[in-house]
């Protein structure tokens, strides 16, 4: 039995445990979302506040499955490069948005977020097809928030 196999679901437990970690990050940056997002000035094609706690649950599950299933194929190589920047990115946008109200500087966040998402889509289709595909829908949903972060941005 390789040492892959053998570690296999403590791993997915260990990638869990990183995601969450980038998820409690913004939590705790973003104590006061709902009150900060209640008084922007958003354009009428913002979703309501609520959404956005399913639709990150869903995805941070993702995130980790993808990392998961390639660790499970070719161990920590050189595609987690990207992979943990993008942890990194996606962690620093809230205390940069919610925390600080810094508009512009977590606009710069999410392009840079959106681009290491694109390179680590790449690189894990790569080696493993389903964990490339399983980060599609990230990449389109922080598409979807860095155009509404630069609509903020431009209103407020």
């Amino acid at each position: 039995m390789s040492t892959l196999t053998r570690h296999r679901w403590p791993a997915l437990l260990v990638f869990a445990l990183v995601v969450a970690l980038v998820a409690v990050t913004g939590g705790l940056a973003a104590s006061n979302a709902g009150a900060v997002y209640a008084r922007l000035d958003l354009p009428a094609w913002a979703p309501p506040q609520w959404l956005f706690g399913p639709v990150w649950t869903v995805l941070y599950a993702l995130i980790a499955i993808s990392g998961w299933l390639v660790w499970q194929t070719r161990g920590l190589d050189s595609s987690f490069t990207p992979y943990v920047v993008q942890l990194v990115l996606n962690a620093l946008w809230t205390p940069l948005f919610f925390g600080a109200g810094l508009y512009g500087a977590a606009f710069v966040d999410i392009v840079l977020l959106w681009v290491a998402i694109v390179v680590t889509i790449v690189m894990f289709l790569r080696r493993h097809r389903v964990a490339g595909w399983l980060l599609v829908p990230y990449l389109l949903w922080v598409t979807f928030a860095a155009a509404l972060n630069l609509a903020i941005w431009t209103a407020n």
